[in-house]
């Protein structure tokens, strides 16, 4: 599977997201070609302001390979990483990030700053922006317009 294909797996989580009335992010792990890991944002859910999709995703792919380490692994997600998830993939030893499209307010990889590629960190994350951005930012952008709807109904 390409870049495309993953994120599309991403995009899925992103759906799952949005059904629950979450903030629609969703990111998988891929070792190799496989997917070891899926997340999607359960902030709400859970009431963990730690559950977004990077870190549940990052969580899981180790539980299934039985290492904190993911060396060699690839993280998908459809919107740029915040400060925290990019230091988690950093903590993670994540190889690489691929991400669908930007976050102005929060992004920690080509918005705001740039965490993963600090050279003062002990591990650096490769980056690749803008697969599937459209999709990735459209979705998001259609929670935000039907939540404003609905605040203006009530």
């Amino acid at each position: 599977m390409d870049h495309a294909g993953y994120m599309r797996e991403a995009l899925a989580e992103a759906e799952k997201a949005y059904a629950l009335g979450e903030v629609p992010i969703g990111a998988v792990v891929v070792l190799g070609d496989c997917i070891i890991g899926r997340g999607h944002n359960l902030r709400e859910t859970l009431l963990d302001s730690t559950a977004h999709a990077e870190i549940v995703a990052m969580r899981q792919a180790s539980r299934n390979i039985g290492d904190w380490r993911l060396s060699g692994a690839t993280v998908y997600v459809t919107i740029e990483p915040c400060p925290m998830c990019a230091g988690a993939m950093i903590q993670f030893r994540v190889q690489t990030v691929v991400y669908g499209a930007t976050d102005p307010k929060a992004g920690a990889v080509d918005s705001i700053m740039d965490v993963l590629r600090e050279p003062r960190f002990n591990h650096q994350v490769g980056v690749v922006s803008g697969v599937l951005e459209e999709e990735c930012a459209g979705i998001i952008k259609r929670f935000f317009r039907q939540l404003r709807e609905r605040d203006k109904e009530q």
